[in-house]
């Protein structure tokens, strides 16, 4: 088997400055490490079942369960692939691959503590990035959208309907609002303050939201602040349905109550 190993690395490589690496996802015994080594050849053993599927699809090549009949279109390429050590631990890094497609981040902190915020971090910027491409949209942040949504339902929505219904508009159109008196809160700002700024600019025609440092109205597009446009559609799209869940509850708890009653 070494032999065979060997004999491909010596003809994939010969006559060239490319090197041969085998990546093995069960154990290699010294005496097996040893002679690749002698031949040249960086054997690494024990890799994570998911670190080798990433590796064929970034490097190309098949995963094989031997190596009798192994030949040059079952091996994969990457044009760096190096060890290195990060405070305790050792790394291999394998760069520039024939499908760079996917990567890793290796996050460092003092603690777990510390290395969790970051990942949560990582982790909500990158499905914020996929939620923007896969949607191919996206909406004005800083409270922008709620405002300009209570106003419309203020204005227009409301107008439109009779009864009861302009209640439920309007308690709907105030439920927005809890977004932009949210951003003041956490800013140390008074919301009254923020929220009658705000809807004076709004009744301007001005679509604008609140800069959290100043407390003063800001144009989200010019300062670069966006939000998941299907972020906002499952809020927009929940709250309602969770308020009517709490509902039923009440009125489950009132019928239980009365079926206790004695006849």
């Amino acid at each position: 088997m070494l032999s065979s190993r060997v004999s491909l690395a010596m003809q994939v490589c010969a006559g060239t400055d490319k090197n041969f690496v085998v990546i093995n996802q069960k154990g290699i015994d010294p005496p097996s490490l040893d002679l690749l080594a002698r031949a040249g050849i960086i054997a690494l053993r024990r890799a994570k079942r998911r670190n080798m599927e990433r590796l064929v699809l970034a490097c190309g090549g098949e995963a094989i369960n031997s190596v009798e009949g192994m030949t040059e279109d079952c091996l994969g390429w990457a044009g760096l692939v190096y060890e290195h050590v990060l405070g305790e631990e050792k790394y291999t890094f394998v760069e520039n691959v024939k499908n760079p497609h996917s990567c890793t981040i290796l996050i460092k902190g003092p603690n777990d503590h510390t290395i969790a915020q970051i990942k949560d971090a990582v982790r909500d910027g990158l499905r914020s990035v996929k939620n923007t491409v896969e949607d191919e949209a996206v909406v004005l942040g800083a409270g922008a959208f709620e405002m300009a949504a209570r106003k419309h339902l203020i204005d227009n929505v409301k107008k439109t309907v009779k009864g009861r219904a302009q209640l439920g508009v309007g308690a709907f159109a105030d439920a927005l609002l809890v977004i932009p008196k949210t951003l003041a809160e956490n800013s140390g700002l008074d919301t009254q303050d923020v929220i009658v700024s705000l809807e004076n600019e709004h009744d301007r025609g001005l679509v604008v939201g609140l800069n959290h440092n100043s407390g003063e109205p800001v144009d989200p597009e010019m300062e670069g602040i966006y939000d998941n446009y299907l972020v906002k559609r499952q809020i927009v799209n929940s709250g309602p349905i969770i308020a009517s869940q709490l509902l039923l509850v009440d009125e489950v708890i009132r019928a239980g109550r009365n079926m206790r009653k004695p006849t």
